[in-house]
């Protein structure tokens, strides 16, 4: 059918991504209709032009226009949360409320030894048993707790309980578990996604960068229709793609920095959420840029980037400049809000509050050495005992793992440190939508804290937040 001349919204089908960047970008650099436009790109290699504009002459918006879709299967949540790890990132994972992950098995992290994968995969199996014990024995105390409403389906009814009963038993799920990740992006977002990927101190990750690599490399996989031409997805990008040097240089000497600028360690004062207003934006950019490489609190670093002076700033700031190139953006420690959150969490609840993506996100290296929580319905229906047993089995053995490897035993319930930058409308934001009923008890709980937090520090805006106070429940919505 033709297009009307008169019409002034025009869609397209959907193209080959590179092909697509290609063709919008020549819409805006010439006089033609984008008829004209698709009708040269088809006649003409779109490599030269991205060769030229995108990766001579740094015409970065360029990729921007072209997406593509990708989904990685069967790797580890570790992996995923890493994947996930971008801000312009549109992608949906594998639900640890809907899906039963008793049987899935574990990924083995590439840095073990054949000894040490064999006690990795023993200790991970232990906490999928208990997993499906968990799951099983809350389905049945939250159905006695619980009884169906008379107005609700059967079948409505089991599938919320089983849901619940998820939420809880998902604390001995952990980073080895496989799952799945569909992502769509810009071509843009996937370049600068594989050079993190590149530099990861994980092996998985690295190996991930080049398989993705090779099929955008490739003709896709599926969804071509037979009428379409096939043609590699990406060729040109996975030419030029290499590791973030830049980062992993800048990681890697503000780590040394630290290790041998900082003072003992003072005590934590116990806070699982603190909120602070940075008033000085350069000691604010050296806490950011050491809180990733160190076990500190924020508000701990901050008030030691304070009393420093100007000259030792300068240090840590000129760190996070190094090896730095003209097409290298500053590191994400130089970027900032005006709140910042430093939330000691499960790290099942910062799975959840990870995908809240106009915040500004750090975290530090996983560990064990903060505890592990236990969900209150775990105790009140007994179970507390096989629990505890598989969380502290798996922390054993993982002792006695080489890093980074040993990190894919950490169970969800594991505590960590992770630090979030924001404006007051994302901080409205964040705790009114996960404070709600249907949410997970934990992000709930952490939500509520943030609402505290705001309300103590700024009254006027805090008073704004309209969040549900965890202790109000109904188990029944999803």
């Amino acid at each position: 059918m033709p297009i009307e001349k008169n019409r002034r919204v025009k869609t397209l089908a959907p193209m080959n991504p590179e092909r697509c960047a290609y063709a919008l970008a020549r819409y805006s650099r010439s006089p033609d209709s984008i008829e004209k436009s698709i009708e040269w790109v088809r006649a003409h290699d779109s490599r030269k032009f991205l060769e030229s504009f995108y990766f001579q002459y740094g015409h970065a918006s360029i990729a921007d226009l072209g997406h593509v879709v990708a989904c990685f299967e069967g790797i580890s949540e570790l992996a995923a949360t890493e994947v996930e790890d971008e801000q312009l990132w549109d992608g949906q994972a594998k639900s640890s409320r809907y899906q039963d992950f008793s049987r899935c098995g574990s990924v083995v992290p590439p840095e073990l030894d054949a000894e040490q994968a064999v006690a990795y995969r023993t200790a991970g199996q232990n906490l999928l048993d208990a997993y499906r014990k968990v799951h099983a024995g809350v389905n049945v105390f939250l159905a006695d707790r619980h009884p169906r409403p008379d107005g609700m389906k059967p079948d409505a009814y089991e599938r919320n309980i089983a849901a619940r009963a998820f939420d809880v038993a998902r604390y001995l799920l952990f980073l080895g578990v496989p799952t799945n990740v569909g992502q769509v992006t810009s071509i843009r977002t996937l370049e600068r996604q594989m050079k993190r990927l590149l530099a990861s101190e994980y092996a998985e990750l690295r190996e991930l960068a080049a398989e993705l690599a090779e099929a955008l490399r490739s003709e896709p996989d599926y969804g071509c229709q037979e009428s379409t031409p096939r043609e590699p997805v990406a060729p040109t990008l996975a030419e030029h793609v290499e590791p973030d040097r830049y980062a992993l240089d800048s990681r890697e000497a503000l780590r040394q920095w630290a290790a041998a600028n900082l003072p003992a360690r003072a005590p934590a004062d116990g806070k699982r959420v603190d909120l602070l207003k940075p008033s000085d934006t350069a000691a604010d950019i050296v806490a950011t840029l050491l809180y990733p490489v160190t076990d500190r609190p924020y508000r701990q670093l901050y008030e030691f980037a304070l009393s420093i002076g100007p000259d030792r700033r300068r240090e840590v700031l000129d760190l996070g400049l190094r090896s730095r190139t003209v097409r290298d953006e500053l590191t994400r420690g130089f970027r900032g809000g005006i709140y910042v959150y430093d939330i000691v969490m499960d790290i099942g609840a910062y799975r959840d509050l990870h995908r809240h993506r106009r915040s500004q996100q750090f975290r530090q290296a996983y560990s064990a050495r903060l505890g592990f929580e236990t969900p209150k319905t775990i105790v009140e229906a007994g179970l507390d005992g096989v629990y505890q047993s598989a969380i502290r089995q798996a922390i054993d053995v993982l002792h006695t793992l080489p890093e980074p490897g040993a990190h894919y035993l950490i169970p969800f319930g594991a505590r960590s440190r992770f630090l979030f930058k924001m404006d007051f409308a994302e901080a409205e934001y964040i705790t009114r939508l996960r404070s709600w009923v249907k949410g997970h008890f934990s992000y709930r709980e952490i939500a509520w804290e943030m609402k505290c937090r705001m309300e103590e520090l700024e009254p006027e805006l805090g008073r704004l937040i309209e969040a549900t106070p965890p202790w109000v429940e109904d188990p029944l919505r999803r």
